[in-house]
């Protein structure tokens, strides 16, 4: 019958030379310490600036992640939009045409500097068509705006009151605009009617004025 063999191994003189290596170890100067200390040191020096460059490494990726996480988020926001605008593109340019179709149809009925005075004269000859007697008929004060300017109109005219209401009514479908404002109609002497208002009559402006006018303003924002 074999015999077992039994194996053992005696760690202790072996930990007891390591240890003695660490005993009275000079602080000061520790290229003098016994091999085994000194290569200690260097692992935990080691494993120290190691586990140091780790964590600054760390710390910048996560900035550069929490940035490209919101620039992610921005960009698919944007893509959003981009795309139903690229969906929806051909409805925007009809719209879009159908909007300076109705500019330009507006602007039509704007009279330029050089018409003003015609327009004058079609709101006269509209009162003395209606056998309307102008007891009052005096332009103001041009009022410049960004991109067209304003003239009120002081009118006062006295006739009956269905004649009055034509006039207004032919105010109104003049080829160009103007807008009947602070209107106030009173009684007067034979059954007749005194109308007063403010009619207001609109013109573009020319190219000089507009950029006179943008001058203007941005001297006033400054």
């Amino acid at each position: 019958m074999a015999k077992s063999l039994n194996f053992s191994v005696d760690f202790k003189p072996w930990l007891d030379a390591a240890a003695e290596q660490f005993r009275n170890l000079d602080s000061k100067d520790p290229s003098n310490w016994p091999n085994l200390p000194r290569q200690t040191l260097f692992a935990v020096l080691a494993l120290a600036v190691v586990v140091f460059l780790w964590f600054i490494w760390l710390t910048d990726s996560k900035d550069e992640l929490i940035a490209a996480q919101e620039q992610e988020v921005k960009l698919r926001d944007e893509y959003q939009v981009k795309l139903a605008k690229a969906v929806n593109l051909e409805a925007l340019k009809k719209q879009r045409e159908q909007v300076q179709q109705y500019v330009t149809q507006l602007e039509k009925q704007l009279p330029s500097k050089a018409e003003m005075d015609a327009l004058l004269s079609d709101i006269n000859q509209a009162g003395i068509g209606r056998s309307l007697q102008f007891d009052l008929f005096r332009p103001g004060q041009v009022v410049v705006r960004e991109y067209y300017a304003e003239l009120p109109i002081s009118v006062r005219v006295t006739g009956r009151y269905h004649d009055i209401g034509s006039f207004a009514a032919d105010i109104s479908n003049l080829s160009r605009i103007v807008t009947l404002n602070n209107m106030s109609i009173v009684p007067v002497k034979d059954n007749a009617l005194a109308m007063e208002a403010v009619a207001k009559t609109f013109r573009y402006l020319d190219a000089q004025e507009v950029s006179a006018q943008r001058k203007a303003t941005a001297g006033a924002k400054k």
